[in-house]
C-alpha cells in the first residue's frame, strides 16, 4: 500500500543518513560450461536506486552488462548484452542477483556490482566476483617453494618464496595463502598480481617474511593456492632443505 511504501521510504532515509554503504560479493566462483550462474550482491541498505553489473576480463576495461531495480523490477541491458543470456533479480531490497543463463568459456571474468549511495552522494562499487567457467576440470596449480637464502639467514629476518603456475583457462584468478604448522598466517605476506606468459599460462609469486628463529625451530611452512573449489599446497621446513 501507499502508506506502507511511505513508511519504508522513511525508514530507508533514516538508515541512509548514518553511514556510507559497502557492497559485498562472493570472491570467487567456479562453474562448468552450460551451467546457470547466479552471482550475489548485497547493497547493505535500500536507497531505491538501480544496481548495475559490469564485466571485466583481465587486462580489459569494464563493460556495462545490465541494471536492475528492486521496487519496480525494472531491467535494462548494456550494448551487446541481452535477455537471451543474462538476467537479474532481487530476493530482497538489498539482495541482488546477476544471472548468466548458460555459462560459456568467454564468460570467465570479474563481475562487479555498483549502485548510487544517496548519503555519500557517490557511486559505490562491490569488490567483484571472479567467475571461472571451465570446459572440464581445471588443471590444479603447480607450486614451487624456495627456502630463505643462506646470506639472509645471517640476519633476523628470512623470506620464503612461492611460485605458482596456473592454466590459461584459470584467467589467473587464484588466491594465495600461507600456513605455519597448519595455522593461517596473516602478516608478512606479499603476493603479486597474476602475469600471463607467452605460452598463455599465468604465474603468481608470493613471499612470506618470517623470523630466522622460527625457521631454525623447524616450523613447517605451507604455500596454498586456491582456484575456486581446487587447491594445491606445498610445504617446506628447515630439515627438508
Amino acid at each position: 500500500s501507499a502508506h506502507t511504501d511511505k513508511m519504508l521510504g522513511t525508514l530507508c532515509t533514516l538508515i541512509t543518513a548514518l553511514t556510507s554503504i559497502t557492497l559485498t560479493q562472493e570472491p570467487i566462483k567456479t562453474v562448468s560450461a552450460g551451467q546457470q550462474v547466479v552471482l550475489n550482491c548485497n547493497i547493505q541498505r535500500c536507497d531505491r536506486n538501480y544496481v548495475r553489473w559490469y564485466k571485466q576480463v583481465p587486462g580489459g576495461v569494464p563493460q556495462y552488462v545490465l541494471r536492475f531495480r528492486h521496487h519496480d523490477s525494472s531491467l535494462e541491458f548494456g550494448t551487446g548484452f541481452s535477455s537471451d543470456r543474462f538476467n537479474s533479480k532481487s530476493s530482497s531490497d538489498i539482495d541482488y542477483q546477476f544471472i548468466i543463463k548458460q555459462a560459456e568459456r568467454g564468460d570467465s571474468a570479474l563481475y562487479f556490482c555498483q549502485t548510487w549511495d544517496e548519503s555519500a552522494d557517490e557511486v559505490v562499487f562491490g569488490p567483484g566476483t571472479k567467475l571461472i567457467v571451465t570446459g572440464s576440470s581445471l588443471p590444479p596449480p603447480v607450486l614451487t617453494v624456495f627456502p630463505p637464502s643462506k646470506a639472509e639467514l645471517q640476519s633476523n629476518k628470512a623470506t620464503l618464496l612461492c611460485l605458482s603456475s596456473l592454466s590459461s583457462e584459470s584467467k589467473g584468478f587464484a588466491d594465495v595463502s600461507w600456513l605455519v604448522d597448519g595455522s593461517p598466517v596473516s602478516s608478512g605476506i606479499s603476493t603479486s598480481t597474476a602475469v600471463q606468459r607467452p605460452d598463455q599460462t599465468f604465474h603468481i609469486s608470493s613471499s612470506l617474511s618470517i623470523q630466522t628463529s622460527d625457521w631454525n625451530m623447524n616450523k613447517v611452512y605451507a604455500c596454498k593456492v586456491s582456484l575456486g573449489s581446487q587447491a594445491a599446497e606445498k610445504t617446506i621446513n628447515k630439515s627438508g632443505c
